[in-house]
């Protein structure tokens, strides 16, 4: 699928995937998360825990926001909360404007407000990557800058962003890998 792909990050960088739909951003990503095997070639996390996987130690938030209808705001983050190894989910649903939600059913929820349900993973929980497919589809401007202040916070704390998206988001200076269509390194400064 790709060819001439390559990058690395140091500590509080961020990585903008950019390209054409199908030009394998989403797959890259499921490639770093280990959701998908390389054919060839490697994906390391240097200086992570060297006995977690990489998926153990990353957030994956893809296009879906793996959200439970019936289940509550709340309940939906506790359970993300607990499978991903703890945190706190009230301060994390008020960082997204989401804390007078907490008790309605996900169900209920406008598309804008399930995504930011599904990005309040990153608040509740820490891991030191982020793996984000379009993560402001859907999104109002409060709501956006909410996400781009927790996304500076994390690098600004030595986490690593990689982030797939056609729409503009202020990752600070992040450096840029241009797929294109079929899954060549179009343009990068990565």
């Amino acid at each position: 699928m790709f060819s001439g792909v390559s990058f690395a990050l140091e500590s509080g960088e961020a990585l903008v995937l950019r390209g054409p739909n199908g030009s394998g951003k989403s797959t890259l990503l499921r490639l770093i998360a280990g959701l998908l095997r390389p054919d060839a070639g490697t994906v390391r996390l240097e200086g992570g825990d060297g006995e977690l996987t990489i998926g153990q130690q990353c957030h994956y938030v893809g296009h879906l926001d793996a959200m439970k209808p019936a289940l509550s705001a709340e309940e939906n983050l506790q359970f993300w909360s607990a499978f991903l190894g703890g945190g706190k989910t009230g301060d994390a649903l008020c960082r997204f404007r989401l804390g007078h939600l907490a008790g309605l059913p996900a169900g209920y929820l406008s598309a804008g407000q399930k995504r930011r349900l599904s990005l309040a993973r990153l608040a509740a929980v820490r891991r030191p990557l982020w793996l984000l497919d379009e993560p402001t589809v859907s999104l109002d401007a409060d709501a956006k800058g909410d996400l781009e202040a927790l996304c500076a916070g994390h690098l600004a704390g030595g986490g690593l962003i990689v982030a797939a998206t056609h729409l503009p988001i202020a990752l600070g200076p992040a450096r840029e890998l241009v797929l294109d269509r079929a899954g060549e390194a179009a343009g990068a400064d990565a």
